[in-house]
């Protein structure tokens, strides 16, 4: 009889979405496999625990993944299904991330049922969001605003703004596309003025680096070029130690056989930013990600990183 393939999630309803998705994937990939040979695991992560406060007091994106990843090493689940842009960019020892579905639409979203769009917004009005790189992209543009922090899944976010706690909020499309919610968006936001988070709209799945049946059933699922695209965002991110405690923002694009990144790091405010892109093979995409990294790191210098350490302490309960 065949073993099941257990796939550990968070038990939102989009990472319920996605976990399915995979699910479904699977099966079709694989004429042995079938829905009662693949069982959803749901896993309670700390990040699901934890709505009160920012997550950079709580200890940063890695909170969404911890539980699951022990589930992983310890054997009770066989992959797990994640939004890449939650992943930290160092993994455990003995994980890796061996599959990237195709990429959803990139871009972030205004949600607002008093307003017809972001620039329309009223002066001074509340908008919520936990984002920093959201945060100062918006301020960029509207330094009036009262931005509040603003955390949960994405139906507790749009419970919030009914309940009026923000006239406004951020979310990215491609999760309201997963869950059939495209009803929700007031706006698609531009990439020129709000560049995504990298690895934005991006699942993947983490296996076990030495579970090698686990990754001949996935092989069928990989994108070749999600993976560039992802790959050298993830790299800009880490090269500049990116977390949910720096605005960092990162789109990746391809064309024939090469890359294009456009990496931006921001100051809390919006008032300064640091902007590199550059271009290069598909498959030098890590590289190409990190020496962006560095030319912003030499250009913002160690000031303003320590500025922004003390503004973000500061700013976020």
């Amino acid at each position: 009889m065949q073993q099941t393939i257990k796939i550990g999630t968070r038990g939102s309803v989009l990472a319920l979405a996605q976990a399915n998705d995979v699910k479904a994937k699977l099966v079709a990939a694989h004429a042995d496999l079938t829905d009662e040979s693949i069982e959803i695991v749901v896993i309670k992560t700390t990040g699901d625990i934890i709505l009160d406060r920012h997550l950079m007091t709580a200890g940063g994106k890695g909170l969404f993944t911890k539980e699951l990843e022990d589930a992983l090493l310890s054997g009770d689940i066989d992959c797990a299904v994640h939004s890449s842009k939650d992943m930290p960019t160092s993994l455990p020892d003995g994980l890796a991330l061996t599959a990237f579905l195709p990429r959803e639409d990139v871009r972030d979203v205004f949600i607002s049922p008093r307003a017809n769009n972001f620039m329309g917004m009223q002066e001074g009005a509340t908008l919520g969001t936990a984002s920093l790189r959201r945060r100062a992209l918006a301020l960029r543009l509207r330094p009036d605003l009262n931005v509040v922090t603003f955390r949960g899944n994405v139906q507790t976010r749009l419970r919030k703004l009914n309940e009026g706690q923000a006239e406004a909020t951020f979310l990215a499309r491609a999760g309201l596309n997963r869950m059939g919610m495209e009803a929700e968006i007031t706006e698609t936001l531009s990439l020129d003025d709000f560049p995504p988070a990298p690895a934005q709209g991006a699942v993947t799945v983490e296996i076990k680096d030495t579970n090698t049946h686990m990754q001949e059933r996935l092989a069928p699922l990989h994108c070749l070029d999600t993976a560039a695209q992802v790959t050298a965002e993830r790299a800009f991110l880490a090269s500049l130690d990116g977390s949910c405690r720096t605005p960092i923002a990162a789109v990746a694009s391809l064309s024939d056989d090469m890359v294009t990144l456009r990496a931006l790091l921001l100051s809390l405010d919006g008032t300064t930013v640091f902007e590199e892109t550059g271009t290069s093979d598909r498959d030098a995409g890590a590289a190409l990600g990190d020496t962006l990294g560095q030319k912003i790191r030499a250009q913002a210098g160690p000031e303003f990183f320590e500025t922004l350490k003390r503004e973000i302490e500061a700013t976020i309960e």
